[in-house]
């Protein structure tokens, strides 16, 4: 009889397979006294293990390299001169030299170089530790003859499911997916970083299981259904069986879900939705432009960022921007400036904080930064003679943020055309409403933008002060509170009023049943994940906009939002029947 663990459904599908467990964390060390005649032989000791952590490091810097990329792969140049550098190594051998053993030798002064770099004035050093961490377990890891768990290590084919307690920078750009086909992980909530990878990666994910790694010992075999938020241990052969039926039905569903891709996203009364896909990465482009998405509604630029130890150069972020336009042939795409800082912090140069969510972040961090903005305007502005371009601005919140941003967004054409390279300057400018602020002063906004999008990520988090990437919040982060609601409606009627775009690009748009409730307050622009985008499509095809607008209505008259959850499943229920892509994730997931 299998034994469940109970998740947050992150990313759909379901994968049959066995347990990676990847326990990233350093390992607790026993203090060993090592005899005057035995020191040079431990001090030898240290010296194979640091040789051994910088050739494990090379190659999955060669790895990352041949899979992901030169900048992706640059993560890694910082650890290998953590391995090399001189100081360290006469630290830990004079440690060794008072008798200690190696391994605690390492762990001691590693501990005094990561609260060294936590506390260090420069900005550059504090965001280092992520680096230091690192480099401390695998050492120690070898040091103790411990396993090597790194993610690259599999072979080709293993249909792995990945277990671990949260994917860091260094761990997420060594994922093959060639070798792991799942993702679990104990922390994490629909919304948060690991959650939008696996969904854009299109690898099944659950987040959010909480005791996973404790509970696994690496090896067993598992199911992941990451439309249910399930991970099943050790299965019967006939549970097996029951679980591979499940994956014919969901591969047939989507199948049929595929041929609306050529469709329009019309209701049953005429009135015309506009799809577009959300892209976390320029690889899924293509895909997104396939899946029947009428352009991309959001571009994350964050994955230029995430992970590496410098930012990425002019020509580089051209190359990336370029790609996608070109994919969808004059389509508009939306391409958001870099929401660096909360959960998304590149590996040097900025400042860590107390509480990030709230700190320097995004438009903040890109306006006190005009040399880094203006890179990524330059680009953008080249890109733009490539296709429909459109940029929007994260995390706005006062109206004296838009005028700052479009003077260097004028700076950095001017610079373009004294270099003589073209560029467009009629690109529209729209703003990202993802806090109260903005919804409620949203009128405050519309004579400097071209179009509003509602990131709904943000605006619940920010509205009902739960932090979207706390597992033990997550029956609390609820988008169809009543004040969320009320958000979104206030936000449509200032942006009609003022005759300009308004969408949805958040994670909320993406699920059958709040894309329901959006529709019927009145937005007619959603941003989907792509694998989203028939299945939201289905839902739109399925009913009218006059019944969605009554169902919406009585969400709004809620108390609740299981009380609001429950009016529009119903409504919804009375037009389509008890369908599976009622539910959050794909068909087959309940």
């Amino acid at each position: 009889m299998e034994r469940q663990i109970r998740g947050i459904p992150a990313s759909p599908g379901i994968v049959v397979g066995h347990a990676h467990l990847l326990r990233w964390e350093v390992p607790d060390v026993r203090h060993r006294i090592v005899p005057d005649e035995a020191i040079p032989a431990e001090i030898d000791r240290l010296h194979r293990a640091l040789e051994r952590a910088r050739e494990r490091l090379r190659q999955v810097r060669a790895r990352v390299e041949a899979s992901a990329g030169p900048e992706e792969a640059a993560i890694f140049d910082v650890q290998l001169s953590i391995l090399d550098d001189a100081e360290l190594t006469r630290g830990v051998e004079e440690l060794i030299r008072q008798n200690m053993g190696a391994e605690k030798a390492f762990d001691v002064i590693m501990l005094e170089w990561r609260n060294r770099f936590a506390r260090h004035a420069a900005a550059m050093l504090r965001e280092r530790v992520g680096d230091v961490t690192d480099v401390h377990i695998r050492v120690l890891s070898l040091l103790l003859d411990l396993p090597d768990r790194d993610p690259v290590t599999l072979p080709p084919g293993s249909n792995a499911i990945l277990v671990t307690h949260d994917l860091t920078p260094s761990l997420t750009v060594q994922l093959d997916r060639s070798t792991i086909a799942a993702i679990a992980t104990d922390a994490g909530t629909r919304t948060a970083h690991v959650a939008i990878l696996a969904r854009s990666l299109g690898l099944p994910a659950v987040v959010g299981l909480r005791t996973a790694t404790a509970e696994l010992q690496g090896g067993e075999r598992v199911v992941l259904d990451g439309g249910t938020g399930m991970l099943a241990i050790n299965p019967t052969d006939e549970e097996i069986a029951a679980y591979h039926e499940r994956q014919r039905e969901e591969a047939v569903a989507e199948a049929a879900l595929a041929d609306l891709a050529a469709l329009e996203a019309i209701t049953l009364d005429g009135v015309r939705i506009t799809l577009r896909a959300n892209v976390d990465i320029p690889e899924d482009a293509e895909a997104a432009a396939r899946s029947g998405a009428e352009g991309v509604g959001l571009m994350r630029t964050e994955f230029l960022v995430v992970g590496r130890p410098n930012m990425p150069d002019e020509d580089e972020q051209y190359r990336a921007y370029r790609r996608v336009l070109e994919a969808f042939e004059g389509h508009p795409v939306i391409i958001r400036t870099f929401d660096i800082g909360g959960d998304k912090l590149p590996m040097g140069g900025f400042p860590s904080e107390p509480n990030p969510f709230l700190g320097w972040r995004a438009i903040r961090m890109c306006l006190d930064q005009p040399e880094m903005f203006r890179t990524q305007l330059r680009a953008l502005l080249r890109a733009s003679m490539h296709g429909n371009l459109r940029i929007m601005l994260p995390l706005i919140v006062t109206l004296d943020e838009v005028p700052a941003a479009r003077r260097l967004l004028d700076e950095s054409a001017r610079e373009l055309t004294d270099r003589g390279i073209p560029h467009r300057v009629d690109i529209p400018l729209g703003v990202m409403i993802e806090t109260p602020a903005a919804a409620v002063a949203g009128d405050t906004l519309t004579r400097d933008v071209d179009f509003f999008s509602i990131g709904t990520n943000d605006l619940v988090q920010y509205t009902l002060a739960v932090d979207r990437g706390n597992a033990n919040l997550a029956p609390r982060y609820t988008p169809l509170h009543p004040a969320v609601l009320r958000l979104i409606q206030r936000t449509v009627e200032v942006a009609t009023l003022a005759d300009i775009d308004v969408a949805v690009c958040g994670e909320m748009a993406s699920q059958p049943l709040m894309a329901f409730a959006l529709l019927g307050l009145g937005v007619r622009q959603l941003s989907v994940a792509p694998r989203s985008v028939p299945l939201v499509k289905r839902i739109v095809r399925s009913v009218t906009a006059s019944h969605a607008k009554l169902a919406a209505s009585a969400a709004l008259r809620a108390l609740t939002a299981d009380d609001a959850r429950e009016e529009l499943a119903r409504r919804l229920a009375d037009v389509v029947g008890d369908a599976p892509f009622l539910y959050d994730g794909l068909p087959g997931a309940r």
